[in-house]
């Protein structure tokens, strides 16, 4: 085994290959909701715009385009209520996932040094720790965390994979309580527009870190709301200096997004519209899966935001992912999660409306 393999955990999704053939074997074909992967179309004035800038034959910069700083800062006044910003308060990045796995390393942080993230979380915030060899350490609440030799601390509201929304009130006393510690508070909110029951805030808000961005920094994505997971366009937003730094690491390792995709950003960042209209799509999956699932035995917890649903019938996850793969329903099992998922699992709502509405008539 190499040294790589031996401190990263198994790739959980390469378990689930089994039960996906299962799937895969019913008449009628598989309905997949174990993956949060967008399914419909790119909307036209993004294609648009990506088509518009094809002919760049130069490098684009790490800090991406003045248009696109200037998107990044109007969205982020418009839509989190983030006053103030400059260009030094944002950094284009090449989709969310490599910024989680590789952000301990570009901070420096190593052996010795604590990364916290909640105890029912996406992977990444452990492999990243790992990656860096710094220790990852998961939390039920983060002001409980012991704040000896901890740096990073995660926060992902709305949650994936519970769909759980931290309140302006939990968000500003874990602000605080970081601030007084000196550790560094990067909020993951993926899913920030596309909450059902609540609307989630962010960290970058007035009202949760008192209009400084000093020691907080927001992580935002293009994939989910705006269909462009095939894109890898996300971005940071928040404390100058942190950014700073993070920017000269990345022109270092030619960590540039491609120059169509930033125009193809600027126009996404720009319109509101698809936006409402993807927010329509996945609020009438969610609604028919959620009562079919609660039709034949589901209980959901939290759920108030994200693209999934935290489903559990009372047992074991794997049992549940094998029952529903025998009816051609791929789920994610709760457990690739963390332990405290081992009776849930996960059911996006990313399929297309046939595929959702056959999952619904194999449930009823």
């Amino acid at each position: 085994m190499s040294a790589v393999s031996a401190r990263l955990p198994v790739f959980p999704w390469d378990r689930l290959e089994p039960y996906k053939a299962t799937a895969a074997a019913h008449p009628d074909g598989i309905v997949d909701l174990s993956v949060g992967t967008p399914v419909d179309p790119v909307p036209e004035l993004v294609q648009a715009a990506l088509s518009a800038a094809s002919d760049s034959p130069g490098y684009p910069t790490v800090w991406g385009t003045a248009a696109l700083r200037d998107a990044i800062t109007g969205w982020a006044g418009r839509r989190l209520g983030a006053a103030g910003l400059a260009h030094t308060n944002v950094l284009p990045v090449v989709g969310s996932k490599e910024l989680v796995a590789w952000l301990p390393t570009q901070l420096g942080l190593g052996p010795g040094d604590r990364v916290a993230y909640p105890r029912l979380a996406y992977p990444t915030y452990e492999v990243g720790a790992r990656l860096a060899r710094a220790e990852p350490v998961v939390y039920d609440e983060p002001t409980d965390t012991d704040p000896a030799g901890l740096k990073l601390l995660w926060l992902n509201s709305p949650s994936n994979p519970t769909g759980r929304v931290l309140s302006k009130e939990r968000l500003r006393a874990t602000v605080a309580w970081a601030r007084e510690h000196g550790v560094l508070v990067v909020s993951d909110e993926c899913y920030l527009e596309l909450g059902w029951e609540t609307e989630p805030v962010s960290v970058l808000h007035p009202d949760v870190c008192g209009g400084s961005y000093e020691g907080v920094v927001a992580v935002h994505s293009l994939s989910k709301r705006s269909n462009l997971a095939g894109y890898r366009a996300a971005f940071l937003v928040g404390d100058a200096g942190v950014l700073g730094e993070l920017l000269r690491i990345r022109k270092h390792g030619g960590m540039m997004t491609p120059a169509p995709v930033q125009a193809a950003a600027v126009a996404a960042l720009g319109d509101d519209a698809h936006v409402a209209e993807q927010r329509a799509r996945y609020a009438a999956r969610r609604t028919a899966l959620r009562s079919a699932l609660e039709g034949c035995g589901f209980r959901i917890e939290h759920s108030e935001a994200s693209l999934y649903l935290w489903a559990t019938r009372d047992e074991p996850c794997w049992d549940t992912v094998g029952d529903l793969s025998k009816r051609g329903i791929l789920v994610a099992p709760g457990d690739f999660y963390g332990p405290a998922g081992e009776r849930f699992v996960r059911v996006a709502f990313t399929a297309t409306d046939e595929r959702v509405a056959e999952a619904v008539r194999r449930l009823s």
